[in-house]
């Protein structure tokens, strides 16, 4: 018993090295796999001690950046960043109300099909019983494998299983915390990071552990002298900026560590996908290294994605495009991620009345996947691992329209044009808020088992024409509505195929199913 224990414990041997670490040998061997084309919907868990504070996202960073509204909010409510530093909300991040099974159930009902945990973010925790970060969630804040428990119940619900790896960026994004006020009586004063050390952990919640390993160390430390806000933030602009994807110059400590810690949670929980935040892959050849490792472990049946890539990367890995469109039918599988509100949990944001709607997110959901591409939807939990009521909307709200119209979004592909309509998307990251709300001319397409599916993103006045039918081949027999009864009428000419819709709605945006032979 104790040999076939220690058997499956084990963790499986390399396959044939298929895939090298260069571009182009992943360009060369790898195909985006079906599980991913067909899914669609992913949900993601973005979750970690930064959402303790519920003050909205980027907060470790910005709590150490004076004149920052998050600088002024920790100011007034936990003190000065010099006395209580980030480290000090890891205790905090207690995760006391986390029900992951009955949340599961939820994102489920939802539509998800995959499912996302956050396995560190850019400030450093590994959420995962980590080989080679003492800094992790078995250790401090919860005790307990986040990454882990999400995996065994994901799984256990029949979904595919992904882990997203922020913690590249960390070495610079920290170096804040080992700044100082530029003004103020405080004038000077360095902030925590600055002066923290393993030994003055003595008979502290951090004992035996390092502060230097979580903020990274002094990679890119701002200098003494500088004596206004506007000149601090000028240097950090210049010296740090907020997003840089090279090694740090004089660390490569932290990108062995790096690689060792991703190729231990891949080794730990063999998920489906990884999710690494970065422009192309993390850390120069350390992310070709992971990502090769990761193939050949895998056969090459999972994902990894990346961001803003050349079309020789677009071969090789998944293209992400974080709150932001496709402005065209794009001939690889890519995803989108966004999220209802900020990334980390924010109590403003939700008095306010500031989420995107269940509607909201299913006219997303219908734009990315007639374009081939995947939604990966992120629903922010407070540091006690709950949901609010108005997330709980949302996602009652999905899980209503999925029901009767589910058809046409899994499993699909999509057809000769990806849609229609008055309103224009511009191609890019970071836009979502810019664009212009969709209208019910605004109508999409996917196609399955011989089937044209015409998703309008809201309910037409009268009847609904479809303009891409007007001189397209193929013969319309029938046509139906997802959730209806009986044929509806229809006519062709000139202008497109005109539908009469009827005047029972079953969910908030219609889904027309129309057969014939030639149409697709």
């Amino acid at each position: 018993m104790l040999a076939a224990t220690a058997a499956l414990s084990a963790t499986p041997a390399l396959a044939a090295p298929r895939f090298q670490p260069s571009w182009e040998s992943l360009a060369a061997g790898y195909k985006v796999p079906e599980w991913f084309r067909d899914a669609k919907l992913g949900i993601w868990s973005h979750w970690g001690p930064q959402c303790v504070p519920e003050f909205g996202d980027w907060y470790g960073r910005q709590m150490y950046q004076q004149g920052n509204k998050v600088y002024e909010h920790h100011l007034k409510t936990y003190g000065h960043p010099a006395d209580f530093g980030f480290m000090q909300f890891i205790p905090r991040w207690k995760a006391e109300r986390w029900a992951p099974e009955d949340l599961m159930k939820k994102y489920v009902a939802a539509g998800a099909k995959y499912f996302m945990s956050m396995a560190n973010h850019h400030d450093n925790l590994d959420m995962f019983n980590s080989r080679h970060h003492a800094w992790n969630t078995m250790r401090v804040g919860p005790g307990r494998d986040i990454v882990g428990t999400w995996a065994k119940i994901a799984r256990a619900h029949g979904l595919r299983f992904g882990v997203s790896n922020h913690a590249a960026h960390a070495w610079h994004w920290w170096q804040t915390a080992y700044g100082y006020d530029a003004e103020g009586p405080r004038r000077g004063q360095r902030y925590d990071a600055f002066n923290l050390t393993k030994a003055g952990g003595q008979g502290q919640w951090w004992q035996g552990l390092d502060p230097q390993a979580l903020y990274t160390g002094r990679n890119m430390v701002i200098p003494d002298g500088i004596d206004s806000i506007k000149a601090a933030n000028a240097w950090h602009a210049a010296h740090d900026g907020e997003w840089i994807e090279t090694p740090p110059p004089n660390n490569p400590g932290f990108v062995k560590n790096w690689l060792d810690r991703q190729n231990d949670l891949v080794d730990r929980y063999r998920p489906d996908l990884v999710y690494f935040d970065n422009y192309g892959l993390p850390l120069g050849q350390a992310g070709l290294d992971a990502a090769a490792r990761y193939y050949n472990r895998h056969g090459g049946d999972v994902v990894v994605t990346g961001k803003k890539l050349s079309p020789l990367q677009r071969r090789a890995i998944v293209e992400d495009v974080e709150r932001g469109f496709s402005d065209r039918l794009r001939p690889e599988p890519w995803q989108t991620d966004t999220c209802i509100g900020d990334w980390h949990y924010s109590r403003p944001l939700y008095e306010r009345g500031g989420y995107k709607s269940g509607r909201d997110v299913i006219q997303r959901l219908i734009d990315v996947v007639s374009k081939n591409g995947c939604l990966l939807l992120s629903i922010p939990q407070r540091g006690d691992g709950s949901i609010d009521d108005k997330e709980e909307k949302v996602l009652a709200d999905m899980a209503g329209w999925i029901a009767v119209n589910g058809e046409a979004i899994y499993g699909s592909r999509p057809w000769r044009v990806f849609g229609e309509g008055p309103t224009k998307l511009v191609e890019g990251m970071q836009n979502e808020g810019r664009a212009k709300p969709f209208e019910a001319a605004d109508i999409r397409f996917t196609t399955k088992a011989g089937a044209l599916y015409a998703l309008p993103m809201a309910w037409p006045e009268g009847s609904l024409k479809i303009e891409s039918l007007s001189g397209a081949p193929g013969e319309v027999r029938r046509v139906t509505l997802l959730g209806g009864t009986d044929p509806l009428p229809f006519r062709r000419e000139a202008g497109g195929l005109v539908v009469e819709l009827p005047q029972r709605r079953p969910a908030f945006t219609p889904v027309l199913k129309i057969e014939g032979p030639g149409l697709v």
